[in-house]
């Protein structure tokens, strides 16, 4: 065997330390499973492409209510696209559930919160989130809140800069949804849905539920607070 001479020898430390180096980016890149944990928190049977539920969830308490059937299941319908649950947008309404937000959760061990999504009160079975999916969401519960305060308001409106977010949407948006919002004929014109300011930066944040839709998570927030103010100048029929 021949002996490595010392260029050799270099080149291998340096190939070694390269390595070394750029693992843990690889490894610290979670902003992907953050943003699909978000699209689960939305409408996890899109998602991950399980069977839709077919009766309300068990503990939703709201017996009888308009969104007493398969909604009660998305976490968003408890929680609330803002997470503050019954102290945020859904304190009153059709929406009112009177359970907490998931606020206090930020920063919590992701394994505990995917351990509660298998709790008696939530009920997640293996064949409606994998362990992939718990792990996802927990993610998103715990490190993908962001201070969301910041770019909504607390009457539900984007604070975002239209005349910038204009400029974003007819370069990144437009090719899918058209200059007006309504080029998609399987879902609604953007800004007849465009006035829930929470619920437009969580989507634009994480994407859509199922679809191809980029998500916008690793970019700056301000960003995605700019598109959701100008979607609200986009016609609404």
């Amino acid at each position: 065997m021949h002996k490595l001479t010392k260029a050799v020898w270099n080149a291998l430390l340096s190939v070694a330390l390269l390595a070394g180096a750029t693992a843990p980016a690889w490894a610290a890149e979670t902003e992907s499973s953050i943003a699909r944990g978000g699209r689960l928190y939305d409408k996890w049977w899109d998602e991950n492409k399980t069977a839709k539920p077919t009766a309300a969830h068990p503990a939703y308490p709201v017996k009888g209510g308009k969104y007493a059937n398969d909604t009660s299941w998305r976490c968003k319908e408890c929680h609330g696209w803002d997470y503050k649950g019954k102290d945020g947008a859904y304190a009153k309404g059709a929406h009112f559930s009177g359970i907490k937000g998931i606020n206090a959760a930020a920063g919590k061990d992701p394994a505990a919160i995917a351990a509660v999504l298998r709790d008696k009160t939530h009920g997640y079975s293996d064949a409606q989130l994998s362990a992939k999916d718990a792990s996802d969401l927990a993610l998103f519960v715990t490190k993908g809140q962001g201070n969301l305060a910041k770019y909504v308001s607390t009457d539900n409106k984007s604070t975002g800069d239209a005349g910038k977010g204009e400029v974003y949407f007819n370069t990144v948006c437009a090719g899918c949804h058209g200059l007006d919002g309504k080029k998609l004929k399987d879902a609604p014109p953007l800004g007849s849905v465009a006035e829930n300011g929470a619920e437009m930066m969580h989507k634009l944040l994480n994407g859509q539920a199922g679809e191809d839709m980029p998500a916008l998570r690793a970019l700056d927030p301000q960003i995605s607070a700019d598109l959701a103010a100008y979607l609200t100048k986009l016609p609404a029929k």
